[in-house]
């Protein structure tokens, strides 16, 4: 009898934890709080709407690339700004203090995680969850030891001067291909349960595929900048202050970072999505969606600034205002860097923001997109959202792994500054005249009422 009743006070509460369902209504789950996104830090929103992607002017390279195309595109945030060296420069400290706290994590107790029943945390790859919220002490001997293995020997030393190893700042991120993940071969077999597609690793073999876990991505990125860019693209130019300084010294902290690759500016997108929602969750709201590099047809809307078939941002014909007045930060003429007020780059929003309230959308840098450059892409992509997005791996052709560029840059001629123009670089190239924004998208916002 004592067992009947010790089962139906079970029942009770599991019934009483699955909460009221209404008589056997459909009403939905109850406790589900309501969300309403904040306006992101340094952010826009780039209403949706349809215009006309491509070429509006004439094509002097006879290249063929940009046909016309109505498209249409949801909404999104979008970065008013470039990213700047001190924006940058958080991240690149996160992963220094980072790699600091892992190695303190593996010789104290003090730096890890533990759940209730005191055991240890280990994330993915079985390493050991930070305590983020331990405060180093500085002073500590096995703090000092710790620091020091991470700073350049004394025989990579100038002048004796103690330095961060700029080469072991590498960052780790994941992400779940979607794309291998939605492809018909690869899908769930009820029946058997089990998987019956494959994936390709980077020597070209085929991996079939056992569980999710083959969908789960790892990226291992060194997310210093290249500061020797400025030398390496201009032969024959002196650009020495510029590699010692651009990144480093303070008068630089609001230009736009440079000497990255297409790969790091991914990787860049990652962090910030997890520094943000790592953050959020601990306050105890809902994540949001995910920062990435905008699509081509995303950064082309974005930069018409609501003025469909403008030539430039600011929806003239012409690089100058009615003062005759520059308003871009570009190769203007032949050799005359200066006569738009700046040399090389400028701080970013040095000059008027087009009519959604985006700074330098033409001139000052390049910014990498999240596409693939495909000549046709115009012709095969869709007109809702078009995207052609590939992560090359190493074994491709290097057709493949070009990457979108827009916006033309400061060493560039008036013609790269058109809204409608497209070049591209490599993914693992970096430049001193390419930089990047982010998007992150609108959830629940997709009508126009």
């Amino acid at each position: 009898m004592k067992r009947v009743l010790y089962i139906g006070f079970i029942v009770t509460l599991l019934l009483q934890g699955c909460g009221s369902y209404n008589g056997g209504e459909l009403v939905g789950i109850s406790g589900r709080s309501s969300f309403e996104e904040p306006e992101p830090f340094g952010m826009v929103r780039i209403p949706m709407g349809n215009f006309t992607m491509g070429q509006n002017d004439d094509d002097i390279n006879w290249a063929f690339n940009q046909s016309s195309k109505t498209v249409s595109v949801p909404s999104f945030w979008m970065d008013d700004t470039e990213i700047t060296n001190n924006e940058y420069r958080q991240f690149v400290y996160w992963v220094k203090d980072s790699l600091i706290r892992k190695e303190l994590a593996d010789r104290s107790e003090e730096y890890r995680l533990f759940d209730r029943d005191d055991n240890e945390l280990v994330d993915k790859d079985d390493k050991l969850r930070i305590n983020w919220d331990a405060k180093i002490d500085f002073d500590n001997d096995e703090v000092k030891d710790v620091i020091e293995e991470f700073i350049y020997q004394p025989k990579d030393r100038l002048f004796g001067k103690k330095e961060f190893d700029t080469r072991k700042l590498v960052y780790r991120y994941y992400w779940i291909d979607i794309n291998l993940a939605a492809k018909a071969r690869n899908m769930y077999d009820a029946g058997t349960g089990q998987y019956n597609g494959y994936w390709v690793d980077e020597t070209g073999n085929k991996v079939p595929i056992t569980g999710r876990e083959d969908f789960i991505k790892e990226g291992e990125v060194h997310v210093y900048p290249d500061t020797l860019v400025w030398v390496r693209d201009f032969t024959y130019s002196y650009n020495d202050p510029h590699t010692n300084n651009y990144f480093s010294h303070p008068t630089y902290d609001q230009y736009p970072v440079v000497g990255v690759t297409w790969k790091q500016a991914r990787a860049f997108c990652a962090w910030r999505t997890d520094f943000l929602n790592a953050s959020l969750i601990k306050q105890g709201n809902a994540k949001v969606s995910a920062y990435r590099l905008p699509l081509e047809a995303e950064w082309e809307y974005a930069a018409r600034g609501g003025i469909d078939l403008g030539k430039y941002p600011w929806g003239g014909p012409y690089l100058r205002n009615v003062e005759g007045c520059l308003v871009a930060n570009f190769k203007p003429m032949r050799g005359n860097y200066v006569d738009d007020g700046g040399y090389k780059t400028v701080p970013v929003g040095s000059y008027e923001a087009n009519g959604y309230g985006l700074y330098d959308m033409a001139g000052n840098v390049s910014e990498w997109n999240a596409n693939a450059y495909d000549e046709t892409t115009y012709s095969f992509s869709h007109d809702m959202s078009p995207g052609y997005v590939y992560q090359a791996k190493k074994g491709d052709s290097p057709s493949v792994k070009r990457k979108v560029i827009r916006g033309g840059s400061w060493k560039d001629v008036g013609y790269f500054l058109e809204c409608g123009v497209r070049a591209y670089e490599y993914q693992d190239s970096a430049k001193s005249y390419i930089g990047f924004r982010c998007v992150r998208d609108l959830l629940g916002e997709n009508s126009i009422y």
